[in-house]
């Protein structure tokens, strides 16, 4: 049986809140893909993950300020489409870069200047676990949860 609106809004949250890692969709400016995972950080609102700066997630994100997040198993998905603010790995304040560290198990600020942070704001959230959670998949959009 599908889960209700609600019910889907109160799982995507407990795993945004208590998942540790995602998968990061990017594409260069010219299309190329790219997938990758990384360890990420919610603060209720935004998504921040950090990677290197040269590497090909970085320079896509930089390049197009665009992303796809996925999380869980595909029979339990949450995917996350958003805008992406790109900031030296100095330029965050320092509890929110402390937060990433202890709820990652990885400080990217220990890999020097070549790193940065990628702060993800949601424009779409979907979340579904059958096809028949399908049809109403999609639980946020342009910044506003649905109902």
């Amino acid at each position: 049986m599908p889960r209700t609106r609600a019910e889907r809004r109160q799982d995507t949250l407990h795993r945004l809140t208590h998942d540790v890692d995602l998968w990061v969709a990017t594409a260069s400016p010219d299309g190329a893909p790219y997938l990758v995972p990384l360890s990420f950080d919610w603060d209720g609102e935004r998504l921040l993950i950090a990677t290197a700066a040269a590497s090909p997630t970085g320079r896509n994100l930089a390049a197009t300020g665009t992303v796809r997040l996925g999380l869980g198993p595909t029979r339990d998905v949450v995917m996350v489409e958003g805008t992406v603010e790109v900031l030296d790995i100095d330029g965050l304040p320092k509890p929110e870069a402390d937060r990433f560290a202890a709820r990652s198990g990885f400080d990217p600020r220990d890999s020097g200047s070549s790193f940065r942070w990628f702060r993800i704001s949601p424009r779409r959230i979907q979340a579904w676990r059958e096809e028949d959670e399908l049809r109403d998949r999609e639980l946020f959009r342009d910044g506003h949860w649905l109902h």
